[in-house]
């Protein structure tokens, strides 16, 4: 999903902030600024086994199976028997290896060929940001593309790969969008999220408590179309039914690599081995559309400019607006009420102190600059992100032959193999990461804790790279940090702490919000 944070290098750039020292928390702490780039060159990314490794090179272990029986049985195996935690963990296991053979699903007959090699390590894993060592043609939804009539007839960026011209044109474009009204992300922000609060108490008042998923999503793509474009969407022809409608459109999409949690029985004839036709949804995706056609009309010429068509900049807006961004939010929101809020009372006593403390001595505004003086929680966001990335599989095809080097050997990879990284095990590898399972939100806090964000991997590169024309990595990756920050500041600034109940969902987890305590201090 196309998503991430505004560092502070990032920050001056694009917002003309001055530089800052954020203050440190609890333990000493430097926290040098993570830079932000939009420039034409990508940073290197070392994956390449060191020169002088002893480590040995081992056989992949694994194997396909036999052609159709062998992906339709680990499929099986994913979606019903195992479910993918065990899916992979069993596989590791067996082969004492985090590098493996193994079918991805769909397989046949949405997907001729599964067939992948898995990391599952964090050492490992980096190989698949490595654009001179792998392709990223057409693989943004794994062994499988969707069909371009669910997106106007075009290649979206997200599945351009950066040797293609139109990739650093259109990521180009992007950069543009994300800048453009950059002073109004704080303030649409506050009055969308302070109304959303509002409600949700008056609710948890009436009725003891109150589901988050649903106000939540409404929040976050009013948000965005009064950030990005100056309207309101609920106040256009798509109404409140933009949720629904991007809901529908990106299941359209994914279907054949979900669960609904039905039986085996009715899932896989029904998304697992048939494409849902594009026609289903197509009035629902013209209202989307129409929607940014003409709330967008500044950032369409700027397209034109570029050298783009409006129809295909338009097309581009809207799947990274509702497929990456609002994904995104719709994902990893409640996934950092889950953790922030499971955590307890001590956290959010904590991140109240820091956030209202800043606040104060800010003027009682909230800023960019104030955001940079809050370690506390700007480490629990990352954490968040850390132990549950929103998108959890990255792919990648060798461009030539190579060797991957996990923690305890190395393995060729043949030139054209699909490589295929499942980043929750990767992002909580026990030999990189203390108590690698656990939510510790003070883990990125003080030098060493800094250091340990390269491993953070959710948004198609380390934390520490920055999205460039050249690479793969989110373009939005530092906005989406940044809002994510937001979040957890207008909710400590209002709150002293939350409680909640957690259940799971097609798309992360259900969050049900059973008390929300009133600031005291």
């Amino acid at each position: 999903m196309a998503s991430s944070s505004l560092p502070s290098a990032f920050l001056q750039s694009q917002f003309h902030l001055p530089q800052i020292s954020p203050k440190p928390y609890s333990r000493r702490s430097s926290l040098t600024p993570i830079t932000a780039s939009i420039s034409e060159k990508s940073s290197p990314i070392n994956t390449s086994p060191v020169e002088s490794s002893k480590l040995p090179i081992r056989k992949i272990p694994g194997d396909y199976g036999l052609p159709v029986i062998g992906p339709i049985n680990d499929r099986l195996d994913y979606f019903y028997k195992q479910g993918k935690e065990e899916f992979f963990k069993s596989r590791s296991q067996k082969y004492q290896s985090t590098v493996f053979r193994v079918n991805m699903p769909p397989g046949p007959p949405i997907a001729s060929n599964p067939n992948v090699i898995v990391l599952l390590d964090g050492k490992s894993f980096p190989v698949l940001f490595d654009v001179s060592k792998v392709e990223k043609k057409d693989i943004f939804t794994g062994t499988y593309m969707p069909s371009t009539d669910l997106t106007g007839g075009y290649r979206i960026l997200s599945y351009l790969d950066p040797s293609e011209p139109k990739h650093a044109q259109l990521k180009q474009f992007m950069f543009y969008l994300l800048k453009t009204r950059r002073d109004h992300v704080i303030p649409e922000f506050n009055s969308t999220y302070t109304s959303m609060f509002e409600s949700l108490e008056q609710t948890i008042a009436s009725k003891g408590k109150v589901g988050f998923n649903d106000p939540g999503d409404a929040a976050a793509f009013s948000f965005l179309g009064k950030c990005y474009f100056g309207v309101d969407p609920a106040a256009t022809n798509v109404g409140t039914d933009g949720p629904s409608l991007i809901a529908k459109w990106v299941f359209f999409q994914l279907a054949p690599i979900l669960t609904l949690g039905l039986p085996a029985v009715v899932e896989e004839p029904l998304i697992h081995t048939t494409r849902l036709p594009a026609f289903l949804i197509k009035k629902d995706y013209k209202k989307l559309y129409d929607y940014f056609s003409s709330s967008a009309g500044d950032l369409l010429d700027e397209a034109e400019k570029m050298g783009l068509s409006r129809d295909e900049a338009c097309h581009n807006i809207l799947f990274a607006v509702c497929f990456n961004t609002f994904g995104g939010m719709k994902i990893f929101f409640p996934s950092i009420l889950k953790y922030i809020g499971r955590a307890g009372v001590k956290l959010h006593t904590q991140l109240a102190q820091e956030i209202r403390s800043v606040l104060k001595s800010n003027g009682g505004e909230v800023t960019m600059a104030a955001l940079e003086q809050m370690p506390l929680m700007k480490s629990a966001v990352y954490e968040a992100f850390r132990i549950e990335p929103p998108v959890p599989t990255q792919y990648g095809r060798a461009k030539r032959d190579l060797v991957i080097e996990s923690h305890d050997a190395q393995f060729e990879v043949k030139e054209g193999e699909m490589i295929f990284g499942y980043q929750p095990f990767a992002t909580k590898d026990p030999k990189i990461f203390e108590r690698a399972d656990e939510y510790v939100a003070d883990r990125f806090v003080g030098e060493e804790g800094e250091k340990l964000l390269k491993n953070v991997f959710w948004s198609n590169g380390p934390e520490t790279e920055n999205p460039t024309v050249g690479n793969k990595q989110c373009a939005g990756k530092d906005f989406v940090m940044f809002i994510s920050r937001l979040f957890v500041v207008e909710l400590f600034r209002r709150y002293d702490s939350i409680d909640i109940e957690v259940a799971s969902s097609a798309l992360g987890s259900s969050i049900t919000i059973t008390s929300l305590k009133r600031a005291t201090f």
